[in-house]
């Protein structure tokens, strides 16, 4: 039997890569398989190298809002190009999308600019401990804030999916000072709060986590969050790499009408291209160096290639706010029609969405925690992962990940997905 290109790249890249991939849920650990290597995408839809062409639920991971490869971002990357991709000095570009940012989103008075969500929010979690003289900080179970040592204390994403809710290589000191909370569980926030009175710099949270599945807070969560920082002197945070202008252009804090301390954003503000910043009251901002003494630099941060991509993107949403509209409309078609081929089944599966995130638990109790979400049975999504994927429709290859959808999708696309969807859980189920 002929292999696959796919399965052939695979085999190569294990020889040349740990675990053959770039990011461990790539490698299809969850489900089981071997991982599909693409060539191209363009608006809805992504094709592998083997020419088998797939609707896409993933959109890299949430910065696709617009789909893959819009012209006006391609348009931006290539006149760019043409200027030059990195100077490691400043540049315009950086200036107007800080502007863009704190214009779009009140909340943020100052921005700086890195390369990767998670350098965002490490850097975020060091200011905050600058600003406040303290050392500890509030994370919550499930939630992920990329793998800086000190984050990846019961982590979600890849590390929730791989069983390693603690890395090797994360030294005690690092994990003494993480305090972890329940998600939508304010209670135990306070009593942290209590115990520990003085000493929290910071409280970060995904406002809707997309790395245990999407998962909601509750509206008592979310203010009291609120109260006890501001009571408290403790900086709140939120990662809004996913959220952020996806849900709203001002983000989950916008949808909410929460206003941070600071936020972090990361995958729509590079219009594609790798990106991360933070940003926040000015006041806690003016102590990151050169203005003050928390150091944080990057020799590519701000490049002008992503710079150039991430404007685009913003300027569209800027322009075009209608957008949330038709991705509400789509995305709740889908959660209905999901909901009902599961019930064709005689299931009431757990489909959690907001905006254009959605996730669908094989559980049919709510998910509201990180307790809750790992009750869902990973090895049914397996197969059903597998069984969308023949039918040529590509989902997060993780039980444990956001769906996303894009202007780019159709109802057409919808419709098509939904009825996958049922043809498979009558297989499966």
């Amino acid at each position: 039997m002929q292999i696959s290109t796919s399965q052939q790249l695979f085999e190569k890249a294990q020889t040349l890569i740990p675990g053959g991939v770039n990011s461990p849920v790539r490698a299809f650990k969850s489900v089981g398989g071997t991982p599909v290597f693409f060539a191209s995408g363009s608006g809805s839809r992504v094709t592998d190298v083997d020419g088998n062409s797939y609707l896409d639920y993933i959109g890299s991971w949430g910065p696709h809002l617009f789909g893959h490869n819009p012209q006006f971002i391609k348009s931006a990357i290539l006149a760019q190009l043409e200027k030059g991709v990195s100077f490691g000095a400043p540049c315009g570009l950086e200036v107007e999308m800080a502007e863009l940012i704190t214009s779009l989103v009140p909340s943020v008075e100052m921005v700086r600019m890195v390369n990767s969500g998670t350098e965002a929010t490490m850097s975020a979690v060091r200011a905050a401990r600058g600003f406040t003289g303290r050392d500890k900080f509030i994370k919550f179970e499930g939630c992920y804030h990329g793998h800086g040592d000190y984050f990846l204390i019961k982590a979600g994403s890849g590390a929730l999916t791989l069983g390693v809710p603690t890395s090797p290589g994360v030294t005690k000191g690092n994990a003494a000072d993480t305090l972890l909370a329940t998600y939508n569980n304010l209670a135990e926030v306070q009593e942290l709060a209590e115990k520990y009175k003085g000493e929290i710099a910071a409280i970060i949270i995904e406002p809707v986590v997309g790395n245990m599945g999407t998962v909601l807070p509750t509206k008592e969560f979310m203010n009291g969050l609120r109260q006890l920082c501001t009571k408290e002197g403790i900086v709140l945070i939120f990662d809004e790499v996913m959220t952020g202008f996806r849900l709203a252009k001002g983000g989950a804090q916008e949808v909410f009408g929460i206003t941070p301390d600071m936020s972090v954003f990361g995958k729509i503000i590079g219009g594609g291209l790798p990106v991360g910043a933070y940003g926040g009251k000015k006041e806690i901002m003016m102590k990151v160096a050169p203005a003050g003494p928390v150091y944080q630099a990057g020799t590519l941060s701000g490049n002008p290639l992503a710079m150039a991509a991430g404007l685009a993107a913003l300027r569209y949403i800027q322009q075009n706010p209608a957008i949330y509209t038709r991705l509400e409309e789509l995305t709740a078609r889908l959660q209905h029609g999901l909901a009902a081929a599961a019930q064709s089944v005689g299931k009431n599966y757990t489909i959690n969405r907001i905006g254009s995130m959605i996730s669908m638990f094989f559980s049919e109790q709510p998910v509201t925690d990180f307790a809750s979400a790992v009750t869902s049975d990973t090895a049914l999504y397996g197969k059903f992962f597998h069984g969308m994927l023949d039918e040529g429709h590509y989902l997060p290859p993780a039980q444990f990940e956001a769906w996303f959808v894009s202007t780019a999708h159709t109802e057409a696309n919808i419709d098509e997905t939904i009825a996958a969807a049922k043809r498979v859980m009558q297989k499966i189920v």
